[in-house]
């Protein structure tokens, strides 16, 4: 077995040896691929651990102390990498100095070890690898501290283990002395975690590791892979989804300097696409100009967004399938003092990741090696290898940082990879084999990738002058995510998918009657940031703002009294506490021309509340809101790293704010998406930024949850519940409009 030590700690998948290698000669083979669930019983190796049990799958050290901490998961940007290193080397006693990160791949010790699959998504990284991670440190730790007093003859009892060195008796060896011998000795089963009251890591704001590099310009991305002899491709894809090839001439395309091929390849759902496969990016955009390609569209519906709208407005006026859980007798709203009725739309919306998609494919006679930023791995090595004919096994994924995903990365087709992977087998069966990375211009994605559904609410609600509400009807109209996907099973049942409902009702004691209506359409879906609760929150806190309203009742006062004090609403009420404490809500006075919004979310088991304060500019329907400041306040249990968490919740909230802004949408005319690049989807800039932006995470020592998505949901109802009060009209669309 070759040295682990000479990985030359992989930081970003540039150096040393490659993760395949890495694998191969750490683990020795004896640990099975996991992609799907069920299939990651792998057989345990020696010392009676799981392969997610296996310090030398995830935990190297070089001579120098150097530690290198692989991370099971894809980090977009949201600091995971970090997060579990943090959570290893605090039970390791680590020198954080030394402490590097890296990737893992789809190799069975990299699933996530509750799921039993591969997948980063959901902000279960840290909730499901806490443990995971822990006890990984502290078996590297044990193992250590066994090597050294098998070396010199004392008890382990005697050694104690302390910022990378085992000291005891006289003696002492740092880490890296020690760990060859230490990996040759059999891995404990149990381990004794820390008490953590000891903690000296978790909970510290920390730095992530790949800060300076990211702010340098010298972190890699899937965009810079190179690899010699690579070729650059970019597809043609239909204007409407699934369209086929009906006549192509590349005859002017194959003129262009740099251009090798111009090959038809399939696409991810069925539909077809033309690859130009150049020298570099500029000579394959140039060749895509110069195609001339007729497309055949017979049979295909082509969705248009206002006749989508008229058609999810009239199905949601109707009973649709039962969510479940969600059915409590609503017969007494019709006869409530009080009613709301309202419609609200949302559109479809492009993920707008900075880094667009990029998939580097190697593909040989015996394996094929992807290099790109994967959420599924193990899902998109089982996908490849039938399409490029290849068993499982002989599919290797370098899996690489990502500049943004949002859920974008996480096909569970594998759309993306598979494109990518059909382009290298064109190009084989053109006698043209070479290594080929595969761009997706940002126009590529917008125009012709996956979009968060869009989705029509209609509530009806019968309420008292005291805010009591009677019943609550209501319906839901939107794309299933889940449907048809491999992952149906996860979340698709009855009929409902529970992407579309979550979020609803909760934490109010309320009667709720939910029923769903997932049409098809002929427009590809996927999750987006925060999945479900990116309308579901807006739609609640919204209307719960509008009873307070009516009723003249202050919207915080109200929420906690529809909260109770039911146990399991105790997290919202910290979290709304800490954002009003921070932002002296009802303590200080606003300028004019200024007012307060409100609003509070549970996603993923973490709940975020926000209070801001808004104004209004221009006039008439040029008027918009302008966001002043943001109190956040943040119960995700214990937090790793709390300036991961402040970090993640300011990006969030402006990638919420973002949704708000005119023209943030993607619309269908005649089944072609209208949009093409930024130019015509509103961004927020600098000057959209608040002036004052605070993050308050509630103290808790629980289990951690998830923050890489709860940031986003709440931000823009409190937006919108701050404009009603300034302009008295209820927002029921995004983006914003006004009248």
């Amino acid at each position: 077995m070759l040295n682990p030590q000479r990985i030359d700690h992989l930081v970003s998948g540039r150096a040393g040896l490659s993760r395949r290698a890495f694998v191969t000669t750490t683990v020795g083979g004896a640990v099975g691929l996991a992609l799907l669930p069920g299939m990651a019983g792998a057989q345990a190796p020696k010392g009676g651990s799981k392969p997610t049990e296996q310090p030398l799958a995830f935990v190297s050290i070089a001579p120098d102390g150097t530690t290198t901490i692989l991370c099971n998961r894809m980090d977009m940007g949201q600091g995971i990498e970090t997060g579990l290193a943090m959570i290893c080397a605090e039970e390791l006693d680590a020198d954080w100095r030394k402490v590097r990160t890296g990737f893992g791949d789809q190799q069975g010790q990299y699933v996530d070890p509750l799921f039993g699959m591969h997948i980063t998504g959901g902000s279960n990284s840290v909730k499901n690898s806490y443990q995971q991670y822990r006890e990984l440190g502290a078996r590297t730790r044990a193992m250590l501290v066994a090597s050294a007093a098998q070396a010199w003859g004392v008890p382990a009892s005697s050694l104690k283990a302390e910022n990378g060195v085992i000291s005891g008796g006289g003696k002492s060896a740092g880490y890296g002395e020690l760990f060859d011998a230490a990996m040759k000795l059999p891995v404990p089963e149990a381990v004794t975690l820390k008490d953590p009251k000891a903690f000296k890591l978790i909970g510290q704001p920390t730095t992530l590791t790949v800060s300076k590099a990211k702010s340098t310009g010298t972190q890699a991305y899937g965009m810079d892979v190179q690899l010699p002899g690579m070729a650059v491709a970019v597809i043609q894809r239909p204007p409407v989804f699934n369209g086929k090839i009906g006549k192509l001439d590349a005859t002017e395309a194959l003129k262009i300097k740099g251009v090798k091929a111009v090959l038809p390849v399939p696409l991810d759902r069925g539909g077809q696409g033309v690859a130009v496969v150049a020298s570099g990016y500029w000579a394959a955009k140039k060749g895509r100009d110069a195609l001339k390609v007729d497309w055949d569209l017979a049979g295909l519906a082509k969705p248009d967004t206002q006749a989508l709208t008229a058609q999810y407005l009239a199905l949601a006026k109707k009973p649709g399938t039962p969510a479940p859980k969600l059915q409590a007798d609503v017969s007494g709203w019709s006869k409530a003092p009080k009613k709301i009725t309202a419609d609200f739309v949302f559109p479809y919306l492009n993920h707008a990741q900075m880094e667009p998609l990029t998939c580097t494919v190697d593909l040989k006679d015996d394996r094929c090696e992807l290099y790109y930023a994967s959420q599924m791995p193990g899902i998109d090595a089982m996908n490849l290898a039938k399409l490029v004919g290849l068993k499982p096994e002989q599919v290797q994924i370098n899996v690489q940082m990502a500049g943004g995903g949002f859920g974008r990365r996480a096909t569970p087709a594998s759309e993306y990879p598979r494109e990518a992977a059909a382009v290298a087998v064109a190009l084989a069966k053109a006698g043209q084999r070479m290594p080929v990375k595969v761009i997706w211009s940002r126009e590529d994605d917008m125009k012709s990738g996956y979009y968060r559904p869009m989705t029509v609410h209609r509530a009806e609600i019968g309420f008292d002058a005291t805010g009591k509400i009677a019943g609550w009807q209501h319906r839901i109209v939107s794309q299933s995510i889940l449907k048809g996907s491999p992952l149906e099973g996860f979340g698709y049942k009855d009929g409902v998918d529970g992407t579309t409902t979550e979020g609803m009702r909760d934490p109010y004691e309320i009667p709720m009657n939910l029923s769903v209506h997932h049409p098809d359409v002929n427009v590809p879906v996927l999750w987006w940031r925060s999945v479900g609760a990116t309308h579901t929150a807006y739609v609640m806190e919204t209307l719960i703002d509008e009873i307070a309203f009516t009723t003249k009742q202050d919207p915080v006062a109200y929420r906690l009294k529809l909260m109770g004090d039911k146990p399991e609403a105790a997290r919202h009420r910290a979290a709304l506490q800490a954002a009003v404490d921070q932002s002296g809500y009802g303590k200080r006075k606003l300028k004019a021309g200024q007012a307060w919004g409100v609003a509070v979310h549970e996603s993923f088991e973490s709940v975020v509340a926000y209070v801001v304060v808004a104004s209004m500019k221009g006039k008439g329907k040029d008027r918009q809101p302008v966001l002043q400041e943001v109190h956040a306040g943040v119960h995700c249990n214990l937090c790793v790293n709390p300036r991961a968490v402040e970090t993640q919740v300011q990006g969030a909230a402006i990638m919420a704010l973002a949704t708000t802004l005119p023209t943030h949408r993607i619309t269908l005319k005649d089944g072609v998406v209208e949009q093409s690049n930024f130019y015509d989807v509103a961004m927020p800039r600098m000057p959209d930024a608040p002036k004052v932006m605070t993050v308050s995470i509630v103290p808790s020592n629980d289990p951690p949850k998830g923050m890489g998505e709860p940031g986003l949901p709440p931000l823009a109802p409190a937006l919108a519940n701050a404009v009603a009060r300034l302009t008295g009209q209820r927002q029921r669309e995004l983006p914003f409009k006004f009248a």
